[in-house]
């Protein structure tokens, strides 16, 4: 083969490598957002191992793509950086949902193995496509990789496919019986809460500050700070409430200071609401109110931590402060920062 068709072979390969690495570090999002609303058990097992295995895939492309002299073609790495970007957006803006869907918590996980399902199939199709590729233009090395990475994708999804019976026997149990198993607190979001807790009381015994960077942590995982909410508001006395002397409020009282709570304290309102008057005005403005932060952990951030991450100049991202702040916070030196950063966009 000539040098030039051998350039334009190479080039072919990084291409679909950078399109596969992408899609690995999509999925690492993902699967994390399943696993903190999927309870202890057999699926959630197999969801942990692949998110290990996933996140061993992209770096294993990442080499082979140094071995490629990725970074010597400028092109490849326009391709490979808007890939990444575009996978990210998709997996970041999915995570949300992933804790909302269905009627039930069963219903819930068993949407989100369908999805795993498709996801898993996309995996093998990209692999597949590489690993054809690959040996087409004489590129045994990356041929290997991609029969490797696609043996461990048709056994994820050969399991996937075990455990459907069981979760769709779960959701007729739920929702037709009103037998319901599934339980919040045994989910990956509330093990996460629980150890980021028994972290924070030894982090306390040192510095205050060790204690709070602890916690913050934890709750930048997909799913984390919601489900620490509602499992706080399951339990949780008037006393823990971020409005002072809740149970005395008129609904149109609590709705008019719902706007400045955080997304954990909006969750352990609404669990706490339910369990006790579950008055439709306050749910229905809670609602409302729950959604994507701009990034996770954000509703932990000071506004002078904010005004740092807006000085780095992503207009996206500050148009996203801008319009949750106006619905949520409205702190004006945030607010102020996020115009000063979209005029200079």
């Amino acid at each position: 083969m000539n040098a030039s068709r051998m350039n334009a072979a190479e080039q072919k390969v990084v291409q679909y490598l950078a399109e596969a690495r992408a899609s690995e570090n999509a999925l690492v999002r993902v699967l994390q957002s399943q696993i903190a609303m999927t309870p202890r058990g057999s699926y959630r097992s197999g969801l942990e191992t692949h998110v290990r295995e996933t996140r061993e895939h992209a770096a294993r492309v990442t080499r082979r793509l140094e071995a490629l002299d990725h970074g010597s073609n400028p092109v490849t790495v326009v391709i490979g950086f808007w890939e990444n970007v575009i996978g990210q957006t998709i997996a970041l803006s999915k995570t949300p949902f992933d804790l909302l869907r269905g009627s039930g918590g069963e219903e819930k996980v068993l949407k989100n193995a369908k999805d795993a399902c498709a996801s898993e199939a996309l995996e093998i199709a990209t692999y597949t496509a590489i690993e054809r590729l690959a040996r087409s233009v004489g590129d045994e090395e990356t041929a290997k990789l991609a029969a490797s990475i696609l043996a461990d994708e048709q056994k994820m999804l050969e399991r996937i496919l075990r455990e459907i019976p069981k979760l769709i026997d779960a959701v007729v149990r739920a929702d037709v019986k009103g037998q319901s198993s599934y339980d919040i607190t045994t989910t990956g979001a509330a093990d996460a809460v629980r150890e980021a807790g028994a972290a924070t009381q030894k982090a306390a015994r040192k510095t205050n500050a060790a204690t709070r960077r602890t916690a913050r942590q934890a709750r930048k995982v997909p799913g984390v700070a919601q489900a620490e909410g509602q499992i706080k508001g399951a339990v949780a006395s008037e006393d823990d409430l971020a409005i002072a002397h809740y149970d005395d409020l008129t609904a149109e009282e609590i709705t008019d200071k719902l706007s400045n709570l955080s997304q954990i304290d909006l969750a352990k309102i609404d669990s706490y609401e339910r369990k006790n008057q579950n008055r439709t005005t306050v749910l229905s403005r809670i609602t409302s109110l729950r959604g994507n932060e701009p990034w996770a952990g954000y509703d932990e951030l000071t506004a002078s931590e904010v005004q740092s991450v807006l000085a780095k100049g992503d207009d996206e991202r500050a148009k996203e402060v801008r319009s949750y702040e106006r619905t949520h916070k409205d702190r004006a030196g945030v607010l102020n920062a996020a115009e000063r950063e979209l005029a200079n966009a």
